[in-house]
C-alpha cells in the first residue's frame, strides 16, 4: 500500500470522477452524489495518509460515498415516511442494461442533451464528470471563468425548470450525442495533454482517460467516423508523450524531440485508424478525421525537416472547410511559416482576430518575430503570453527564449 499525502492526492484524482459516475447511476441525483463524493474523498485524504492506500481505492470511495448517500437520503425520507427508499442502494448494483454500459461514458452520453447548447453540454459535463474547475473549463472553451460559470448556472437551471432528466439515452439518441461527447472527451485529453497551470506539463491520468474513453467510444459506435478520427487523433498525440520533457523535465517542442523516444505502437494503430475513418468520409469530411491525418503527417515524418508541410496546409484548408476556428487559422498559419518563411506565417498570425487571451497566439507571433530579428517585438510578445495561464514548464521554456534575445534597447531587462 503506498502512504503518503501525496499518494493520496493522487489517486483520488484519478478516482474521483469514476465513483462520481458510479454514484449518479445509483442514485439518480447529481447533487446528491456530488455530496457523497465529495464526502468520501475528505474521508480519504483524512486516513490515507496515515492508514496507506488500500488495494482497491475506487472501490473505498464507492463504499464510502454509497454509505454517505444513503445517510442524506434517509434524513430526508424520515420527513416524509420514505426510509425503505434508502434502503435500495444497499442492493448490490447489476451491470447496467443501456447501450453504454461503462458509467463515465454513460454520464457523458447523459450530460449531452440535445435541449442544451452544445457549449453547454461540453462545459457541463467537463464541471461534473471530468473534475475539472470552472477556470479548467474556461481554458478549454476559450471563455472568462466568470462567463463559464454563468453559462454552467444556465444550463443546470435549465435541466431542473424543464425537468430534463439525467438517464442515458437509448442507442438510436446516441448519435445526437455524439458530437458533445467527442467534444468533451478531447477536451478532457487536451487538459491532460497540456495542462492549463500547476507544476507538471501532462496530467496523465487525464490523458490516459481520455484515451480509454475514446476507445469504448469506438468499440460502442465502430462504423462512427468521429469516433475513429478521435481516438487515431488522441493515440497520435500521446504517442509523442515521452519525448516532450527533457532529463531535467524541461519542455522540448516537437522540432526538438527525439523521434526514437515516439511510442510506434501508438502510431501504427493511428495511423490505420485515420485510413479506416477516411474511408467512411468520402464526400463530407469529418474535422477529428481531418485533425488526426495532419496529426499522422507529423508523426510519419523522419524528421521534422522532412515534414510534408504542403499536405500539413492542405488538410488544414480542408479541416477549415468544415470546422473553421481561430484557433485552427492559427495553427495553419504557423505551418505556413515553416514552408513559406516566417514572414509569411506572420502576416497570417496577425490576421487571426479574437485570441488576445491565448497565449499561444502571442507566443506564435514572438516565435515569428524573433526569426525575423524583430527582438524588442518578439520580447513583447513572449511577455504577453507570459501574462496568461499556463503550467510551469511552458512557462519556463518561454522565459528562456526571452532571456536568450540580445539585450533590450535602453538597457531595459526582460521580466
Amino acid at each position: 500500500m503506498a502512504t503518503g499525502d501525496g499518494a493520496a492526492e493522487q489517486v483520488v484524482r484519478e478516482e474521483g470522477a469514476r465513483v462520481l459516475a458510479t454514484l449518479i447511476r445509483v442514485t439518480g441525483d447529481v447533487d446528491l452524489a456530488q455530496d457523497a463524493v465529495q464526502d468520501a474523498v475528505v474521508r480519504a485524504l483524512e486516513r490515507w495518509p496515515h492508514d496507506g492506500v488500500p488495494e482497491s481505492p475506487r472501490a473505498w470511495l464507492t463504499v464510502t460515498a454509497k454509505r454517505r448517500a444513503i445517510d442524506l437520503i434517509r434524513r430526508e425520507s424520515r420527513r416524509s415516511g420514505k426510509e425503505a427508499e434508502a434502503m435500495t442502494l444497499f442492493e448490490p448494483s447489476a451491470e447496467p442494461a443501456d447501450a453504454v454500459r461503462d458509467d463515465t461514458l454513460r454520464l457523458v452520453f447523459t450530460c449531452c442533451h440535445p435541449a442544451l447548447s452544445a457549449d453547454a453540454q461540453v462545459a457541463l459535463a467537463l464541471r461534473t464528470l471530468a473534475g475539472l474547475t470552472t477556470a479548467e473549463v474556461a481554458r478549454g472553451l476559450l471563455v472568462s471563468e466568470a462567463t463559464m460559470a454563468k453559462r454552467l448556472t444556465r444550463a443546470k437551471q435549465k435541466i431542473a425548470q424543464a425537468r430534463i432528466p439525467y438517464r442515458v439515452p437509448e442507442a438510436a439518441e446516441l448519435p445526437d450525442r455524439l458530437a458533445g461527447v467527442a467534444a468533451t472527451v478531447y477536451l478532457i485529453f487536451n487538459e491532460g495533454y497540456a495542462a492549463g497551470a500547476g507544476a507538471d506539463l501532462v496530467r496523465v491520468a487525464l490523458t490516459d482517460e481520455a484515451v480509454r474513453l475514446a476507445r469504448l467510444l469506438v468499440e460502442l459506435m465502430p462504423d462512427e467516423p468521429t469516433a475513429l478520427g478521435l481516438l487515431a487523433l488522441l493515440l497520435l498525440q500521446d504517442a509523442r508523450r515521452e519525448a516532450r520533457t527533457g532529463d531535467d523535465h524541461q519542455l522540448v517542442l516537437l522540432p526538438d524531440q527525439d523521434r526514437s523516444r515516439w511510442d510506434r505502437v501508438k502510431i501504427e494503430e493511428g495511423v490505420e485508424l485515420v485510413g479506416a475513418a477516411l474511408r467512411r468520409t468520402p464526400e463530407r469530411p469529418d474535422a477529428y478525421v481531418v485533425q488526426a491525418a495532419i496529426a499522422a503527417c507529423h508523426a510519419l515524418a523522419p524528421a521534422y525537416a522532412e515534414t510534408d508541410w504542403d499536405a500539413v496546409i492542405s488538410w488544414y484548408d480542408v479541416l477549415l472547410s468544415v470546422h473553421d476556428t481561430a484557433v485552427i487559422r492559427l495553427n495553419r498559419a504557423v505551418a505556413v511559416g515553416e514552408r513559406d518563411g516566417s514572414a509569411a506565417g506572420l502576416a497570417l498570425v496577425d490576421e487571426v482576430d479574437g485570441l488576445t487571451m491565448y497565449p499561444w497566439w502571442h507566443a506564435s507571433r514572438a516565435e515569428l518575430l524573433r526569426r525575423l530579428g524583430h527582438d524588442d517585438e518578439a520580447r513583447s510578445a513572449y511577455e504577453q503570453a507570459l501574462g496568461l495561464d499556463m503550467n510551469v514548464a511552458q512557462a519556463e521554456h518561454l522565459r528562456s527564449r526571452v532571456a536568450s534575445l540580445p539585450a533590450a534597447r535602453g538597457g531595459r531587462q526582460p521580466h
